[in-house]
């Protein structure tokens, strides 16, 4: 099964929310390839395992850095190899570069290997597949592409929380994951990955 080629996903890259993080004066695709770049040269720490679990899975490493820059910003953002803090539960909601969600009451995963591990992405990368089935199953009239696309969303928000290609983005954190992870792919790909 593939994932569908990165480069003919369409996108409008992040939203102002995201932009945001960031303090940029530009929304969309300019925004998201901005963010991807400023985390680039910490990016570069984890190109080999990136190329490996890639290579291992059969998935785009551009894809695998656009997620990991955008949920971790290339782990900038961890403490500890934890992030996503959740005041409810007094506890972080997720683990790793690539985010995996360890809130029982989330995805309910138990980490596995170091933060920054090929372990890690292994597992993520394998979570990203498992969302992969389950989106191409739901919507098996979509291109590729479009399953691809569906698939970024399912892994932020769950594939039952994707409706339609039309609103992929509806119910996930920002309301731009799939078009902001897309961009920044883009990005990667053209810049090495």
């Amino acid at each position: 099964m593939s994932l569908g080629n990165i480069d003919k996903v369409e996108t409008s890259g992040a939203s102002q929310q995201t932009a945001k993080q960031d303090k940029l004066g530009v929304v969309g695709v300019a925004a998201s390839e901005a963010m991807a770049k400023t985390d680039a040269g910490r990016m570069g720490k984890y190109k080999t395992i990136i190329n490996n679990v890639g290579r291992k899975h059969g998935v785009d490493p551009a894809l695998i850095a656009g997620i990991i820059s955008r949920e971790s910003r290339a782990g900038n953002t961890l403490q500890n190899g934890w992030g996503d803090w959740s005041p409810q539960r007094n506890a972080f909601n997720a683990w790793g570069l690539m985010q995996v969600d360890v809130n029982p009451n989330g995805g309910g995963h138990t980490k596995r290997g170091e933060w920054n591990s090929e372990e890690h992405l292994s597992q993520a990368t394998e979570i990203l597949l498992y969302f992969q089935g389950r989106i191409q199953k739901k919507f098996p009239g979509w291109t590729p592409e479009q399953q691809l696309k569906g698939t970024i969303a399912a892994y932020n928000t769950g594939d039952g929380r994707v409706d339609s290609y039309d609103n992929v983005d509806a119910k996930t954190t920002g309301k731009d994951y799939s078009n902001d992870v897309v961009a920044r792919a883009k990005w990667y790909k053209k810049n090495g990955f």
